[in-house]
């Protein structure tokens, strides 16, 4: 470079300092601010490049792999003692580059014995987490495990550790497609409540079962961190592969019997004229009523002459199954229209005590219109039946399933169903980790209820007002808040509320509405769902996919909202003119004083009393932790005001607003 060309950039740098100065000088002092713009727009956010398994661009890669599971599950139910005897035989798939020489279950009913790693962390204060202190015979009793073949059974070894249980092999199961099949006896006793998420509810017509977590399951093995054998201590829910599921559920005869999947044998369970209405239910849009209230007590109700029916179901490709039972259920069903137009049907079984408009009479509309939304929007709903099971369970979720408190009613009611069916597409269809990441499933349904809920009905249970985001901001952004990427075991209980529900959710919400736009959200998240489902994504594929498919660098904000509990507060410093003239337009500041970055609304109300809107990206935080811009206005400015609108987490709206 030239001597000359130097001089002439040195005396320009020189001057320009000058005039900043100068600038600076003649502005109000700028107030403590905590932002560093290195921390929030650093580099190497992603800790590993893609690869054949995961791809950079967050779809699976050409080798991805995850083993399968299939069960043959045959259950009894003694509904005197409460116990269940089951029988299940498992197929396992090995797909993985590597032999297995020892598989590992889940054995979550384990967690309600009173020894267990679960019940020994509850707080004195108590906790939803686990079965409430009842001392029963609790957890699974495990009879005997065979090796099935064709040279004859063979007993296996076998290890329990808490909610786990080791199988040994005699002979490792292949990579590639090796096959292993396991016959497993066993029995137990259900809680009567069971950490939020099975149980057993008293009505006046009967028990209400609800069957949860009630088979040995196997763990994923995957490429992430091989076998995945966390406990289960009761905060953090399931990680469980895909299979297809064969269930065959004998209970007394006066029960009925509603499970995951398609009912194979109603001609076996039903009476005819039970059988006249579900085959009506099954091409009807409105709910029609296979057994009424009044029939709940009436003997003729139920198939005559026997002391027990097996219920036949099946599902596949699903990561679970999950089944109720009771002599008091109400039962009543509809057709579900889906986008390729295929029919699935919408089942509620309920007890007197919940009947009525206000209450369940409703739950096969509400599940009806939830599944036809989000089917339409995100991705088809795979199962050929959706049922609420009314009991003790105040909300949860299984494939084609769901448990939800008997008193729910109108708005509670609909948010329930709608919620635990939502988690079709978050967990069941996109099949993350829950014990580890529940945000990806609770946060990410919670987002989608709000679109369901604004659909339903012309906003029958909409919210009347806009969210404030303002006035939540210390609630979601406390300091006592872990960050959302935390375990669901690593969070205090009262946070998890807020950490795995309410925060995601408002944190899409903000991706949708005010960084990517509907467009490009909605594009970039249907393709996450349809590259991940039924399989296992990280939270790694999620940012990935969402970055190349909606087209933007959002790592800033992973960083800010997910990976750390940063707090965001602008405030608007200043509005000078330029050349102190208000008619060449007007210099307006603005600060970045916590260390969240967002873009920024800016609404300028002029001495007229027109108002305008202004729209910085979030680039201008970039390298400044202020900013001042010029707006071109020709007359004095009375007023600007950030985040008119309080769609922003904004802790302090003190300072948002400069007055002349």
């Amino acid at each position: 470079m030239k001597l000359k060309l130097l001089a002439g950039i040195a005396l320009a740098f020189l001057s320009a300092v000058s005039v900043g100065r100068a600038q600076d000088a003649a502005k109000p002092a700028q107030p403590a601010s905590v932002y560093d713009y290195h921390e929030t727009f650093g580099p190497l956010f992603y800790n590993k490049n893609g690869n054949e398994y995961r791809a950079a661009d967050g779809q699976p890669g050409p080798k991805y792999w995850q083993n399968k599971a299939d069960y043959q599950l045959a259950a009894n139910l003694n509904d005197q003692t409460n116990e269940i005897t089951g029988s299940e035989t498992l197929t396992y798939t090995n797909n993985s580059p590597q032999s297995l020489g020892y598989l590992w279950m889940n054995l979550e009913q384990n967690l309600f014995k009173l020894d267990s790693r679960g019940t020994a962390i509850v707080p004195l204060a108590g906790s939803r987490n686990w079965g409430r202190g009842q001392d029963f015979d609790a957890g699974f009793k495990i009879k005997s495990i065979k090796l099935l073949g064709s040279g004859g059974d063979v007993d296996l070894k076998f290890l329990v550790s808490d909610t786990r249980m080791q199988v040994y092999l005699p002979k490792d199961v292949t990579a590639g497609g090796g096959q292993v099949k396991l016959k497993i006896e066993y029995s137990f006793i259900p809680p009567d409540y069971g950490s939020d998420r099975m149980g057993i509810q008293d009505t006046k017509n009967g028990k209400i079962f609800q069957v949860a977590q009630w088979y040995p399951r196997m763990c994923v093995y995957d490429d992430v961190s091989g076998w995945n054998t966390i406990p289960y201590t009761g905060p953090g829910e399931f990680y469980l592969e895909y299979g297809d599921f064969d269930l065959s559920i004998t209970a007394p005869a006066n029960d009925i019997v509603v499970a995951s999947g398609e009912l194979l044998n109603p001609q076996d369970v039903y009476t005819p004229e039970q059988l006249k209405r579900w085959e009506q239910a099954q091409n009807s849009e409105s709910t029609v009523v296979i057994r009424s209230a009044k029939e709940v007590t009436d003997p003729a109700s139920r198939p005559a002459g026997k002391k027990e029916l097996t219920w036949h179901f099946k599902i596949t490709n699903a990561r679970d199954a999950s089944w109720g039972a009771s002599a008091a259920f109400i039962l009543d069903a509809a057709k579900m229209d889906l986008p390729s137009g295929r029919k699935a049907m919408a089942i509620s079984a309920y007890p007197v005590e919940s009947d009525g408009n206000d209450g369940y009479g409703r739950s096969t509309e509400y599940t009806k219109k939830s599944i036809e939304f989000n089917s339409s929007k995100w991705f088809e709903f795979p199962y050929p039946n959706a049922t609420v099971v009314a009991g003790i369970v105040g909300g949860m979720e299984y494939p084609g399933i769901v448990f939800c408190g008997y008193k729910a009613k109108k708005e509670n009611l609909w948010s329930v169903n709608d919620h635990e069916f939502g988690h079709t597409w978050f967990p069941m269809i996109v099949g993350s980790n829950e014990r580890l990441y529940g945000w990806m499933d609770e946060g990410f349904n919670t987002f989608i209820n709000t679109l369901s809920t604004a659909d339903f009905n012309n906003g029958e249970y909409k919210s009347k007002r806009p969210r404030d985001n303002h006035r939540i901001a210390s609630l979601i952004t406390g300091g006592d808040l872990e960050p959302i990427l935390s375990q669901p075991a690593n969070l205090k209980e009262k946070n998890t509320g807020i950490l795995l529900y309410f925060k995601p959710s408002i944190g899409l919400v903000m991706l949708r509405e005010q960084i990517l736009g509907p467009q490009r959200f909605d594009f970039a998240f249907r393709t996450y769902i349809e590259k991940w489902a039924y399989k296992h994504p990280t939270p790694d594929d999620f940012f990935r996919t969402m970055e190349n498919a909606g087209g933007e660098n959002l790592q800033w904000f992973w960083r800010g909202w997910f990976m750390n509990n940063w707090q965001s507060d602008v405030a608007v410093r200043d509005v000078k003119y330029v050349d102190g003239d208000a008619t060449k337009g007007a210099l307006i500041t603005i600060d970045n004083l916590q260390k969240m970055a967002l873009p920024v609304i800016l609404q300028i109300k002029t001495a007229s009393g027109k108002t305008y809107r202004v729209n910085l990206p979030v680039e201008i935080w970039e390298r400044n932790s202020t900013w001042t811009f010029k707006y071109p206005t020709t007359e004095e400015v009375e007023s600007v005001t950030y985040d008119p609108d309080n769609v922003f987490p904004d802790i302090n709206p003190d300072n948002n607003v400069w007055k002349k």
